[in-house]
């Protein structure tokens, strides 16, 4: 008899053989049956592995010797998460990248690290870089030559080429495939009540974009990803998104209330009764049904308590009814940092360092309140500690300016 379980990525088996002539004694006692649970460690990176040239990431990729790649895979490699979501990763469409990512340096021992493998990746096209053709930065120009930041201003979502900044989901349990979701071409005016930016030149209100251009403009900056994981039989929704930074803008604030919007998307998506409005890029209409579980995960730009983002923005996430937000990532390598003088949020819970800016958090693994948050964490070591090299002291880049935060659920075949 054999009798196979996974759990956190191992396959462990128990058997028992039975020689010829054997002579035992069975006795079958009723069982209550209870319901499977496994651990999954879920997480979310944003790993700064974008270039300023389109193919430049695939040549870094190329050779095993790229230092922040080497730093960015053994912070994986360390943290070991099950289902991972990295950001500010380039896209091709080939997926070449990723897959160099995987065999060059997740699956090369780094500095001693075990070695990981992620059979399932998804990954598709992204607003930032693509050209809108109008001139939606307000500066005078309209660029459609890819390569410097004047054509990145005119894009659907600031990227000096298509596919700058984007996303890849790597996960070692299968992806549903034909139940993926994405939102790349919802219009954000088609958001209800949308906070639309306003030109205060003029007397009109939320008049920035001209009525053509608000024809074309999408609310997402990258993409939102609606991609449903199967854990031993569970389906858990993985809301995958990397909002625009409330920044680089000016007093019409456009920046700001894209970000503002970007995560209501997300609100509004797990709340079934209204998510009406919203249709993915197959044409299909609503949000989750009620009831499935979700975790909502990515780069939000946006802190609860600090930095430029409006008032709420990720409050909407945080308080909302159907998010289990009860167990906050911290380490002690944040608590140690700071977060610079006039900051008002809890250093500990810093997900990002800037340097002078200050560090902030922005980075997020939300689980739905129908999933056990068992623990939480994020990679950021103290300076006494032997990994604290991996991520520097927040004035230069080793890794990434971001940290990689993991949450642990515990996941059973019932709600």
């Amino acid at each position: 008899m054999q009798y196979l379980k996974r759990f956190r990525g191992l396959h462990v088996t128990l058997w028992l053989s039975l020689g010829i002539g054997s002579a035992i004694a069975i006795v079958i006692r009723p069982v209550v049956a209870q319901p499977a649970e496994t651990l999954i460690r879920f997480a979310s990176f944003n790993t700064f592995l974008n270039r300023e040239a389109e193919g430049q990431l695939i040549t870094d990729l190329s050779t095993l010797d790229n230092s922040q790649a080497q730093a960015v895979a053994e912070i994986i490699q360390r943290v070991n998460p099950d289902v991972l979501l990295l950001k500010e990763f380039d896209f091709d469409a080939e997926g070449r990248a990723v897959w160099l990512f995987q065999r060059n340096y997740l699956e090369v021992s780094q500095n001693g690290a075990t070695p990981v493998e992620y059979p399932y990746v998804y990954l598709s096209s992204v607003n930032t870089g693509i050209a809108s053709g109008f001139d939606l930065d307000n500066d005078g120009t309209v660029d459609s030559t890819p390569g410097d930041r004047t054509y990145g201003g005119d894009a659907f979502g600031f990227g000096v080429f298509p596919g700058q900044y984007a996303m890849v989901l790597l996960s070692r349990y299968p992806i549903v495939e034909e139940e993926i979701r994405t939102f790349q071409t919802f219009l954000w005016r088609d958001m209800p009540d949308a906070l639309l930016p306003d030109d205060l030149e003029t007397p009109e209100p939320n008049d920035w974009y001209s009525p053509d251009e608000l024809a074309v403009v999408r609310l997402s900056s990258k993409n939102h990803w609606d991609v449903p994981v199967d854990v031993d039989g569970v389906t858990i929704h993985i809301l995958a998104s990397h909002p625009t930074p409330p920044v680089f803008d000016g007093p019409e604030d456009r920046n700001g209330r894209r970000n503002f919007d970007e995560l209501r998307l997300w609100a509004d998506y797990i709340t079934s009764s209204g998510a009406g409005y919203l249709y993915d890029d197959a044409g299909e209409r609503g949000g989750l049904e009620v009831g499935e579980r979700f975790v909502i995960m990515g780069d939000l730009n946006a802190d609860p308590f600090d930095g430029d983002g409006m008032p709420g923005a990720i409050a909407q996430l945080l308080e909302h009814p159907l998010v289990n937000a009860s167990v906050v990532p911290a380490s002690e390598g944040a608590a140690e940092d700071g977060d610079g003088d006039d900051h008002e949020g809890p250093p500990q819970f810093d997900t990002a360092a800037f340097g002078d800016f200050g560090n902030f958090r922005l980075d997020y693994v939300l689980p739905s309140v129908n999933l056990e948050v068992v623990e939480a964490g994020i990679f950021w070591p103290t300076q006494a500690d032997l990994l604290f090299g991996l991520v520097g002291d927040g004035n230069a880049v080793v890794s990434s300016d971001h940290r990689l935060v993991w949450v642990d659920l515990k996941v059973r075949d019932e709600p």
